[in-house]
């Protein structure tokens, strides 16, 4: 009767290399069942200070939907038409280097079939982190944010290089 260390020896011997090392990586849990490497950052840290920068109009629905849902409001869809028009209030303000008063905005989009829109407008935040928090602690921001009766959204950034702020943004809700 052969020894059991000869008998393992045997064994192992008889085993073929790819046997080996799937083994391996069964034993130790790398057999493709680990998560990939996360080689960027969470959209709402990414810097938006350059011409290509767009903000993530999902993570901020996302972001604003459950702050609103925190208290006690419904969540937002994206509005096509609302994205639009965040988008050309962010160039507005990009191209004249200076944020606009909400008013203005809101009797522009009441003229153009939005009434009861409420909009924030703002500038110098290089994230979307940063506009959160900012409009978050800023009483006239937040209510915007926390406007009853909103279900609809749109968001949109402008960069302008040359310009004290730099990065211009829009947030328009709707009923």
């Amino acid at each position: 009767m052969p020894k059991p260390f000869r008998a393992a020896v045997v064994a192992h011997r008889s085993m073929t290399c790819p046997a080996l090392v799937a083994g391996a990586l069964a034993v130790f849990g790398i057999a493709g069942c680990t998560e990939p490497a996360r080689t960027s950052q969470p959209a709402f840290y990414r810097d938006l200070g350059s011409p290509s920068a767009r903000v993530d109009a999902n993570e901020a629905r996302a972001m604003i939907s459950a702050y609103r849902m925190n208290h006690g409001l419904g969540t937002l869809k994206l509005d096509p038409a609302l994205v639009e028009a965040a988008e050309q209030e962010a160039a507005a303000m990009a191209s004249a280097d200076k944020p606009v008063q909400a008013e203005a905005v809101k009797a522009r989009l009441a003229r153009a079939g939005q009434p009861g829109a409420e909009a924030n407008l703002s500038a110098g935040y290089r994230r979307l982190a940063e506009a959160f928090s900012g409009w978050r602690d800023s009483p006239q921001h937040d209510r915007v944010m926390k406007t009853p009766g909103a279900t609809r959204m749109g968001i949109a950034t402008a960069y302008a290089p040359g310009s004290k702020y730099q990065v211009y943004w829009a947030l328009i809700l709707a009923p």
